[in-house]
């Protein structure tokens, strides 16, 4: 399946502020978890030559288009795309790449956790609402790690599907969904999006039906997170992430659902308590994009980055504390 565009969200803000320290006259290492389209990759890449990256992406599509891209700009010798998931890089990184750590870690760290503008087009995908598809969702297609938005609509219980309709959707009709989904898969399994899309929408009453967002995004938007265990895995990692860095190396995280950020918000503040790897945030409040950015790319709009440094010594009052 080719990997359609991608519009790469905060680009400029991410990589500017993770190439601030960077030293003039001496390689810098550079981890992009989220390798999508590559746009943040390449953009460390063309700031300087002597900058290299380590990324990962579990997406095949991502992955394919990738390493076309890497031997069609012949920049094999800057970069290493490894096929898995960001939870296990902390776990990997050392083997993949030990001489990062001969130079003392990353300067920095990024994570994208915005759900690629390609998987949302692709019908066969089965993000979308937009396209009648498969009830898939999942990042790595060719796994069978997790199960399929198909797989959870038609097994987990009522109680099951209404929390996490309200958990990871925040929608207020979650209970109503839920059990007009197991009403109608007694009837007939629930295999495709424009199926699924058809239950929400009349779960909802008739003056909300056509407003600015469709009835279907919240739900969609929860099965996603179901799907790819998305606030799980984040909650495991970006503790993982900090020792990777070097003293002066940065983590910055873009999150998408007010979720992932309270999460990216309370590990950071957690994190710039501790006395061992003291690290700082830099980020009172998330940079958001700007007018111009959200004008180009819609998809854009709830985007926000948070940034934390790790420091030789911490200060004795962090003005940047949340």
């Amino acid at each position: 399946m080719s990997y359609t565009g991608h519009y790469t969200v905060l680009k400029h803000e991410c990589v500017d502020s993770l190439i601030e320290k960077a030293p003039l006259d001496k390689k810098s290492y550079y981890a992009d978890l989220t390798f999508g389209g590559g746009g943040h990759t390449f953009e460390f890449l063309y700031r300087n030559p002597l900058f290299n990256v380590r990324s990962t992406d579990q997406d095949p599509d991502a992955l394919k288009n990738g390493n076309e891209r890497i031997q069609k700009e012949q920049m094999g010798d800057r970069i290493k795309l490894i096929d898995t998931n960001f939870v296990h890089f902390p776990s990997m990184i050392r083997e993949h790449s030990p001489e990062v750590f001969a130079d003392g870690g990353f300067q920095g760290i990024l994570l994208d956790l915005g759900v690629s503008s390609h998987h949302f087009d692709e019908a066969g995908r089965g993000f979308s609402f937009r396209f009648d598809g498969p009830l898939d969702m999942r990042m790595d297609y060719e796994s069978d790690e997790f199960q399929t938005a198909e797989e959870i609509v038609n097994t987990y219980s009522e109680e099951e599907l209404r929390r996490i309709f309200e958990e990871y959707g925040e929608e207020k009709n979650a209970r109503k969904i839920a059990a007009k989904i197991v009403t109608e898969r007694k009837e007939k399994r629930i295999s495709t999006t424009k199926e699924l899309e058809n239950i929400v929408f009349h779960c909802y009453p008739k003056e909300h039906r056509y407003g600015k967002t469709n009835p279907s995004t919240r739900v969609f938007q929860a099965l996603r997170l179901e799907v790819n265990r998305e606030l799980e895995v984040l909650s495991n990692t970006i503790d993982q992430l900090i020792p990777l860095l070097k003293v002066g190396g940065r983590l910055a995280i873009i999150s998408f659902h007010s979720l992932e950020d309270r999460i990216v918000k309370n590990v950071f503040r957690d994190a710039s308590q501790k006395t061992e790897l003291p690290v700082e945030v830099l980020t009172k409040k998330p940079i958001l994009p700007s007018e111009q950015e959200i004008l180009d790319n819609s998809r854009s709009r709830s985007a926000k980055l948070r940034i934390l440094e790790r420091v030789e010594t911490k200060k004795d009052k962090n003005k940047y504390k949340q």
